[in-house]
């Protein structure tokens, strides 16, 4: 469906382009973690998805028809300014769809050193109650999980 949001798997993350519409999809073109950088470009199906599955990401509320998101989508061509933490491939589609360029992807890989550092900071607290032999000694409404 022309104006269709797709990603297809690429390396651990999602790749993701604008379908418009006979067989065609509008995306960035860098790939390989910003080591290979390409301008927006549009190229087919086939080419986009490099023979991987091809998924259609649904969105509740877009603020654009159809003809504007595909507008939005091939004024971008040529553009030459991938970075992969301020305006990779997820940021343009978002972008198009929304007006809003933004990376879920990238707000996820960012917080995961402070998710795991509060992991691994609430592990080494119950270790060392453990090894101080304090744990038995706290109220037991405090050691259970949420």
């Amino acid at each position: 469906m022309p104006g269709a949001h797709l990603i297809t798997p690429w390396l651990g993350f999602a790749h993701h382009g604008i379908y418009v519409g006979e067989g065609r999809v509008v995306h960035y073109g860098a790939l390989v973690y910003d080591i290979i950088r390409k301008p927006v470009e549009e190229v087919t199906l086939q080419a986009f998805s490099g023979g991987r599955p091809v998924f259609v990401v649904q969105h509740e509320e877009v603020p654009f028809e159809v003809p504007a998101i595909i507008q939005r989508a091939r004024s971008r061509l040529g553009e030459h300014r991938y970075k992969l933490l301020s305006n990779n491939c997820e940021h343009f589609v978002e972008w198009c769809l929304h007006d809003e360029a933004r990376s879920f992807q990238v707000d996820r890989a960012l917080n995961f050193p402070r998710y795991m550092g509060e992991r691994i900071q609430s592990a080494l607290g119950h270790f060392a109650l453990r090894l101080l032999g304090l744990r038995k000694h706290l109220p037991r409404a405090r050691l259970r999980k949420p």
